[in-house]
């Protein structure tokens, strides 16, 4: 990794759909050079793949919420992982250290929408024991852009 790979990731972090010429206008850099440097990214892994970010708004999931899933006592986290994973409005799920939990980001229209999913369906996962819920009143800033440093 050189200084103009790291100049062409942070360009398709910022827009992934900008056509190559123009990256390789903006890193002084031949079209197919450019070309040839984002493929080898790809096969590498260091590239993971290129999403669409949607506008929430446009399909009701404007309420974002973090959750805190506790296990009970010798519960199996993996099993309890793979049954979050299956839940579509879960966004993320991290296991976190110092207390036998995961943190969950999850969207949903709105509270009402939340309370049920909780009621409906985390709460009667096998081995959850607790939960605690904070929704979110505002977001300054939300992005999936990692820092890119050389």
């Amino acid at each position: 990794m050189d200084k103009r790979n790291f100049q062409i990731l942070a360009i398709l972090q910022r827009k992934a759909r900008i056509p190559n010429v123009e990256v390789a206008r903006l890193v002084d850099m031949a079209p197919s050079a450019v070309l040839e440097r984002i493929r080898k990214m790809e096969s590498q892994g260091i590239i993971d793949g290129y999403e669409v970010r949607l506008n929430p708004d446009r399909f009701n999931c404007r309420q974002i919420s973090f959750m805190y899933v506790y296990f009970s006592k010798n519960s199996d986290p993996g099993i309890i992982g793979d049954a979050l994973e299956a839940i579509e409005e879960i966004q993320e799920i991290h296991f976190i250290a110092g207390e036998d939990c995961y943190l969950i980001k999850l969207r949903t229209a709105d509270t009402n929408e939340l309370n049920t999913l909780l009621q409906t369906r985390i709460i009667r996962i096998e081995g959850i024991r607790s939960t605690r819920t904070y929704p979110v009143l505002s977001t300054r800033k939300e992005t999936a852009q990692i820092p890119i440093r050389p």
